[in-house]
């Protein structure tokens, strides 16, 4: 029959059985990691998932726009009272660099625990292909050991017919 023919393996095949009963038990990583975390370890990713967004970064720079515009336009047409003195506007330094000092560490703590998921879902996808793998030799050698018996009962076959005629 020809085609291909992967290396023939002496050790004897093992049952589907066999094959399936080395299966790991399945499990789902996302939610182990999910019931792994404290209360404080859920806030830090809430935190490390919001602030790391699109909205929160226009939402810090429309603040930003807002009060810089607002005491530009009141310096610039006199409105009494509402233009920061430079005093005030180190206030306002002073309060981005708060929020910029304590998200810090709290999006690293959020990260590191994204980070102990990926390596859990990486690990679970090794297994999973190391799996797959042994199945795959399994199904190669019994295509292998049919293909071998295919050819056998295709060379009786021709020979019977060269015997009939």
């Amino acid at each position: 029959m020809g085609g291909f023919e992967p290396p023939v393996d002496s050790a004897p095949l093992p049952s589907v059985e066999q094959v399936v009963g080395k299966r790991k038990k399945k499990r789902n990583v996302n939610e182990e990691h999910r019931e792994s975390l404290s209360t404080m370890e859920r806030y830090a990713l809430w935190i490390t998932e919001s602030v790391g967004t699109m909205g929160f970064f226009v939402l810090i720079l429309v603040w930003t726009v807002v009060w810089m515009g607002w005491n530009y336009a009141a310096q610039r047409y006199h409105w009494p009272g509402v233009f920061d003195a430079p005093w005030q506007f180190a206030i306002w330094l002073f309060v981005s660099n708060l929020i910029q000092i304590h998200l810090m560490p709290l999006i690293m703590v959020g990260q590191n625990l994204q980070s102990r998921h990926a390596e859990a879902r990486a690990e679970k996808e090794f297994e999973v292909t190391q799996q797959t793998e042994r199945e795959m030799e399994t199904v190669l050698r019994y295509l292998a050991a049919i293909n071998r018996r295919l050819t056998e009962i295709d060379d009786r076959l021709r020979g019977l017919e060269d015997r009939a005629g």
